[in-house]
């Protein structure tokens, strides 16, 4: 059977940890900036873990990572 291409789309926004956990970047931190505070920035920098609900849907689209 042959391999199963990953979806680089997928590839670009998800990350393995080193325990095999997914990482994600937050939303809502792209424009209309003005209004949100320094906290809110900042902690929105920062990648968070994927919910336990999307780690098999995620999974399925990166099969060898």
């Amino acid at each position: 059977m042959p391999k199963i291409k990953t979806k680089k789309g997928a590839l670009k926004r998800f990350k393995r940890t080193g325990g095999g956990k997914l990482l994600r970047n937050r939303a809502f931190a792209s424009h209309i900036l003005t209004k949100k505070s320094s906290k809110r920035k900042r902690n929105l920098r920062k990648s968070t873990l994927l919910d336990k609900t999307d780690i098999k849907k995620v999974a399925r689209l990166l099969p060898y990572h």
